[in-house]
């Protein structure tokens, strides 16, 4: 997905946020792309979430730190541009974080149905509760792209594979828990913000997929709810 266009702003993608996002701000390995000295029409916003000075105008610094991010969470064109979809990838964040340790407090996943694994497409945040205990999360998820998307309502695992490969993409699918057709929690190796998107399936980091993996089993309820921005 590329950050200069006419897509417009574009939102993609607390246990385990905390610590994301501070290494979201890790300076990723150096690229070819060289750095615009274009400021971006996000570009306060982006100075902020960065801890940059805050004055509207691209510094070397800037571009630098802004390139980093993308490189880390794999935006293009990676040349420090503060652009949409950087800024929802941060206004995201932003989102999660502030959630706190209450995910379900809309109550929009079920109370009622013992321990269940809950996803919020909106927000892309999934948790496991048991009735109003949080049990695990929320933690970052990334789920289906725009014509991919990932299916709402209510499900149940049905099968459960932990060195699933896909038989459509033909990649693999660690720690793969189906609720719904083809769609499954499993790990990848990608940034949880890496736009645009899966196709579909819940996708969680390692750590992550196996904690699911070990709390979850056949017959266990999950919950689809929201819209992911873009889709």
């Amino acid at each position: 997905m590329r950050d200069i266009g006419r897509r417009g702003a574009v939102a993609l993608g607390v246990t385990g946020l905390v610590a994301p996002l501070a290494l979201a701000l890790t300076a990723a390995p150096a690229q070819a792309a060289s750095c615009t000295t274009q400021a971006g029409p996000y570009q306060k916003q982006v100075e902020k979430f960065l801890g940059r000075p805050v004055d509207g105008k691209q510094s070397a610094a800037d571009c630098k730190a802004v390139q980093a991010f993308q490189n880390k969470h794999g935006i293009t064109p990676a040349i420090g541009y503060a652009g949409p979809v950087t800024w929802g990838v941060m206004d995201l964040m932003n989102k999660q974080k502030a959630v706190g340790n209450n995910p379900n407090k809309d109550g929009k996943c079920p109370v009622n149905k013992g321990r269940i694994a809950c996803v919020n497409l909106t927000l892309q945040l999934s948790w496991i509760q048991d009735g109003r205990k949080l049990v695990y999360g929320p933690v970052p998820v990334r789920t289906g792209r725009d014509g991919y998307e990932t299916r709402t309502g209510a499900k149940k695992i049905y099968w459960r594979d932990i060195d699933h490969v896909s038989n459509i993409y033909d990649v693999p699918m660690p720690y793969s828990q189906f609720f719904d057709g083809g769609q499954a929690f499993h790990s990848v190796g990608l940034s949880m913000w890496n736009p645009p998107g899966s196709h579909g399936c819940v996708n969680m980091t390692t750590t992550d997929a196996k904690k699911y993996w070990s709390l979850l089993k056949n017959g266990d309820d999950v919950f689809v709810y929201g819209r992911k921005p873009g889709t």
